[in-house]
């Protein structure tokens, strides 16, 4: 894409994918992108790049170390899924967290994450009290909880004290209505920060990965959201 570059950072053991506009400044904010189970593949490569040309710079954390669905069979994702530990993943992104802010300087950061990587977003607003915004597609909380998720995003949530926008797909097979009601208002009833919550009707988790496309409705509401979520991220780190 033009005007952005990208380029693979190690941080510590991590590594993790940068894109950030080419005449980028610390002033418009960055965001730490949490993927899917896909990883680090094209289509958040992807996400990456509309962040950057939006202005912001992306950093995107790797959960699975080098796999991703363009190399790797999505059986062997969900296997790698089921053993996440949470304590881990979010001292992962601590680190990355800290590469932004005292290796690039950053010092209005957001965070953004996808299914899985919507309940890290979550997890992690509520942990970092310096970030400046939560933003949750589609998040990934199963009812009842998963064996490995031993961190209740629910609950968490209600100590976040950034704005937070939630994206929810109305026919979201693991995100059910009452958790949806649960976290809602757990973020409601927080004394500062905003809360927005978006319903697609009819849209499937996962919506906004163009696999989910050939359901022109996951589709639309992947078309109609993520201009607002660009729009929330900059106006939230906006100085």
């Amino acid at each position: 894409m033009n005007g952005v570059d990208t380029e693979t950072v190690v941080v510590g053991e991590l590594t993790a994918h940068l894109a950030r506009p080419v005449d980028w400044t610390v002033g418009n904010g960055a965001m730490l992108v949490l993927p899917m189970i896909t990883g680090i593949d094209s289509q958040v490569r992807g996400f990456a790049a509309d962040i950057a040309a939006a202005g912001m710079t992306a950093l995107v954390w790797d959960p699975w170390h080098g796999p991703t669905a363009d190399d790797t069979p999505r059986p062997r994702l969900f296997e790698l899924m089921a053993g996440l530990d949470d304590d881990a993943c979010l001292a992962e992104m601590d680190a990355l967290l800290a590469y932004l802010r005292d290796e690039l300087g950053f010092e209005r950061i957001g965070v953004v994450g996808y299914c899985l990587g919507g309940r890290f977003a979550l997890l992690l607003g509520a942990r970092y009290p310096l970030l400046r915004n939560v933003i949750a597609y589609h998040p990934s909380i199963w009812e009842p909880a998963a064996a490995n998720h031993t961190r209740d995003a629910v609950t968490e949530a209600a100590t976040i004290g950034a704005p937070v926008m939630v994206l929810h797909a109305g026919n979201d097979d693991i995100l059910s209505a009452h958790t949806l009601g649960a976290l809602r208002g757990a973020l409601e009833a927080r004394e500062s920060g905003a809360t927005i919550v978006h319903v697609y009707p009819g849209a499937e988790h996962g919506f906004s990965s163009p696999v989910r496309h050939g359901n022109p409705v996951n589709k639309a509401a992947s078309a109609l959201s993520w201009p607002q979520a660009l729009a929330f991220a900059a106006s939230t780190l906006a100085p």
